[in-house]
């Protein structure tokens, strides 16, 4: 089974709806309707579709974290000890974090890469001591970003023209 049978039935118009959404999710529905050339009851149908389905889990503001002060990004490498059920228990307490915005469960050397944000060295070395306590953490390796050149959750943006295909894709 490939990826692309886990979703729903997707069209260009919906793929329209979620690039427009992804660049700003202020938009209501009459400005969606006039962009998109469809109706506000086809706009309002087809996005209640796209979240009953999962397709979009949210839609929420697109916070700026420099604007918060949370300007230091930590990219963390974790090493665990492999027991039963250790993948589930130690990502979700990673995942409990202050600061953490991302877990990763990886495979290879590392077990987990966590994506977090601070605001300062001080908070930025309690986060780093509260990974390395948690159970089942044996060691960590992190580094420290110094300038991002891209950042954000625009999907459609980031899709090639084939990956779009792909979805669009019906059996």
């Amino acid at each position: 089974m490939n990826h692309t049978d886990a979703t729903p039935d997707l069209d260009e118009n919906d793929l329209d709806i979620i690039r427009e959404l992804e660049r700003n999710d202020e938009k209501n529905l009459e400005e969606l309707a006039d962009e998109l050339d469809l109706s506000k009851s086809a706009i309002h149908y087809r996005l209640n579709q796209l979240k009953e389905s999962g397709v979009i889990r949210n839609i929420s503001a697109d916070v700026d974290p420099r604007a918060l002060g949370m300007s230091m990004v930590i990219i963390t490498e974790v090493y665990v000890s492999h027991e039963s059920g250790y993948a589930d228990e130690i990502g979700d307490d990673l995942a409990d974090l202050p600061g953490v915005q991302q877990v990763f469960y990886t495979m290879g050397d590392v077990d987990f890469m966590v994506v977090s944000r601070v605001q300062n060295h001080d908070q930025m070395n309690e986060l780093i001591d509260e990974i390395v306590a948690l159970e089942g953490v044996n060691e960590t390796s992190s580094r420290f970003v110094m300038r991002e050149l891209k950042n954000g959750n625009r999907i459609l943006e980031t899709m090639s023209e084939g990956m779009v295909d792909r979805v669009l894709e019906t059996e």
